[in-house]
């Protein structure tokens, strides 16, 4: 999914390829007002991290944490929530981000990797 920013106003997230094409970027592609980007790796993925977002002194601010870390317990701990990935985009209108299956979903990957699914087991 790469690079996610939140709408400080309204508590929303986009990924950057989102404010692209809403134009929302200037034309050196850092986000405007009221989108400020997440500081988190660019090559980030809803499977392995969480989007989390707290209200706080009239802003929103977000943050992108590992599901699996202490961290984003502590964060919970602390009155921030975990924002829904499928969410993602859609104050713009876009249609939601693809997720990535679980790591247990072997139709999710099949899928994914465009196969048919027909003929289980290699049969055809």
């Amino acid at each position: 999914m790469g690079m996610f920013y939140i709408d400080t106003r309204s508590g929303d997230f986009a990924t950057h390829e989102q404010l692209r094409e809403n134009e929302l970027l200037d034309r050196d592609g850092r986000s405007l007002p009221p989108w400020h980007r997440v500081q988190a790796t660019s090559d980030a993925s809803t499977l392995w991290y969480s989007l989390m977002r707290k209200h706080t002194r009239g802003i929103w601010l977000g943050a992108l944490v590992m599901r699996s870390a202490d961290h984003r317990t502590k964060l919970l701990n602390e009155g921030w929530e975990e924002f829904p990935p499928e969410r993602v985009g859609a104050s713009l209108g876009a249609a939601p981000e693809e997720l990535a299956p679980t790591p247990f979903d072997t139709e999710g990957w099949e899928r994914l990797n465009q196969r048919s699914g027909n003929g289980e087991n290699g049969g055809g």
